[in-house]
Order: structure tokens, then C-alpha cells, then sequence
């Protein structure tokens, strides 16, 4: 396990090495929720790099993630923790057979043999050796009342189990949750962390994450991708691309062999950057040909 960064300065410089070109106000951010053991609270567009940050600070330093992908129906079962009914019928079955008394069997029931940990559980296990990074990704995936179970994880680091007991920390996992903000998350759980709007890079940090994440692209095409998706976000799109979809898009030009960018080579792969076929057909033909000439004229004219 690693140190906690010393400053926003040293945060900054360690997401940097592996790769994470973090905005000055999101180091600020990262280092303050990790020095004042807080949960960190990331919203933004879906594919900004909101659940990579978690990934980056568990190797950073050096503490294993455990990740908890929230739907629509989870509950405490699925997120926390359950009982295993079937082996307790088991024992009860046994126990009956061995001529157990009742009293005898309800003790052992609910002892920790029979307790399933789910993600939640896991982050705050007392006896783990090492505090790990929980992931509690796309909240406003998972239903609302979910959230009211989330509270007492997020204030005190600490699940009550009514028929066990409450498990605690030793000491408090790194707590990273992200929102696409399909819906809102409850105040009470936006209180109990430091909140960061993770939003879409300019075009200098878009070109300096791509020169890392992509490292053998070349400098002219990249430039030519970031103007293009950088012009594609101004536009009235229904899901604008992130900037997963950057990436991925310079790795399929760079597979069809693509130099620089034309209005045939950005028609025929628009599905790469796009999602959804109303914004496809917005930009394809004449869309894709007027950007291209566009970003070609500044890039004459600079």
C-alpha cells in the first residue's frame, strides 16, 4: 500500500504517470477527499473518465477495487450483504437429526459462517488488511430508495445487520460514486461527500490524454480527431461523445490505416463515435463533410 499524495501538486503528478490527465480543480478534489477521508462524489456526461479515476487511485495506491455496479432494482442483498437460507436449512435439518435443541440452533443461524459479503460489506470488513477503493458506480442507475441504504456507509463507514450486529472499519475505505445524472441523487447523499463535476476537456487536455492513451498515433490525425469531436459536441446531438469514444475512434482509424481525417473515412465510422442512429443520420453526408472542410480551413489559416 502506498502513501496519501502530500499536496494537490503531488495528486495531480501520480494520476499523471498512469496515464490520468486530471483538470487542476479535480486533483484539488481527489487529494482533499482522501485527506479528509470522504467519499468523493463525481457527476458528468457518461464516458468522461468518472469511473476511471477509482481505477487509477486503487493502482495508484496500490489497494485493491472492489466495485459495485448499481441497477435498476438493486438492493440490500445484492449490494451488502444476505444470509445463506440455504445452508442454514441444511444445518437446521442437521441439527434436528442430532437432536439439537431449538435455542441451540437459533444462536448459530445468524453467525458470520452463514453471512454472504456483497461490495458494500467487503469495503468495510475490519479484518481485510489492507482498506480497498470502493467503486459505487452509476448511482442514479440504481432505484432511489437504494440510496437510504447507502447513508450510514457514507457518514460512519459502517453497516448495522440486525440479527449480527454492526460491522465497522478499522479503517475507512477510499469511497469514489459516479452519476451520469440520468435523475438526481438525494441531497443526503451529495452532503456526506465532496462533489466534482467531471465534464468534457478542452481541446489541449483532450489532446494530451489522447497522446498518453493512444500513444501511437500520430500527431496530425490526433489533432484532427480532437478539432472533429470538439466541433461534434457543439452540435445538438442526443449523446454527445465522451471521451472514451475519442479514444476508441482513434484506435479504429488507426486500424483502417487512416492519415488524416476525410468526409468517407468519418461517414463510414461514425458508429464508433455515435450511439444512437438519429444522431448518425444528423451528421453523416453533408454534416461530416462541412466539419471536415471546417477544421481543414483553421488548421490552413493557423
Amino acid at each position: 500500500m502506498s502513501a496519501l499524495p502530500t499536496s494537490i501538486d503531488d495528486t495531480a503528478a501520480r494520476l499523471l504517470a498512469l496515464d490520468y490527465v486530471p483538470e487542476r480543480a479535480l486533483a484539488t478534489t481527489v487529494y482533499l477527499a482522501l485527506k479528509l477521508q470522504r467519499p468523493l462524489f463525481l457527476e458528468g456526461e457518461p464516458g468522461t473518465g468518472k469511473t476511471e479515476i477509482a481505477k487509477t487511485l486503487a493502482a495508484m495506491l496500490g489497494r485493491p477495487l472492489i466495485r459495485l455496479q448499481c441497477h435498476e432494482g438493486l438492493d440490500l442483498a445484492g449490494a451488502a450483504y444476505e444470509w445463506n437460507y440455504a445452508r442454514q436449512m441444511l444445518e437446521i435439518r442437521l441439527g434436528e437429526a442430532e437432536g439439537l435443541k431449538r435455542d441451540q440452533l437459533a444462536s448459530e443461524l445468524f453467525s458470520e459462517r452463514f453471512l454472504i459479503r456483497r461490495a458494500l460489506l467487503q469495503a468495510i470488513d475490519p479484518a481485510a488488511p489492507v482498506p480497498p477503493v470502493l467503486l459505487i458506480d452509476e448511482l442514479d442507475r440504481a432505484d432511489e430508495p437504494f440510496e437510504a441504504f447507502l447513508l450510514e456507509v457514507l457518514s460512519d463507514f459502517q453497516i448495522t445487520i440486525p440479527e449480527f450486529g454492526t460491522v465497522k472499519a478499522k479503517e475507512p475505505p477510499i469511497v469514489v460514486l459516479t452519476s451520469n445524472r440520468t435523475r438526481e441523487i438525494h441531497d443526503a447523499v451529495k452532503r456526506r461527500c465532496l462533489y466534482h463535476w467531471v465534464g468534457f476537456p478542452d481541446a489541449a487536455r483532450e489532446t494530451q490524454i489522447l497522446a498518453r492513451r493512444v500513444p501511437g498515433a500520430k500527431a496530425a490525425l490526433s489533432a484532427e480527431i480532437v478539432a472533429f469531436v470538439q466541433k461534434l459536441r457543439a452540435l445538438d446531438l442526443y449523446k454527445l461523445p465522451g471521451i472514451a469514444e475519442t479514444l476508441e475512434w482513434t484506435r479504429a482509424l488507426m486500424e483502417l490505416d487512416a492519415l488524416v481525417l476525410d468526409p468517407d473515412v468519418v461517414n463510414h465510422t461514425l458508429g464508433v463515435l455515435l450511439k444512437y442512429q438519429d444522431d448518425i443520420a444528423r451528421v453523416q453526408g453533408g454534416e461530416a463533410a462541412r466539419l471536415v472542410a471546417q477544421l481543414r480551413s483553421e488548421s490552413a489559416a493557423a
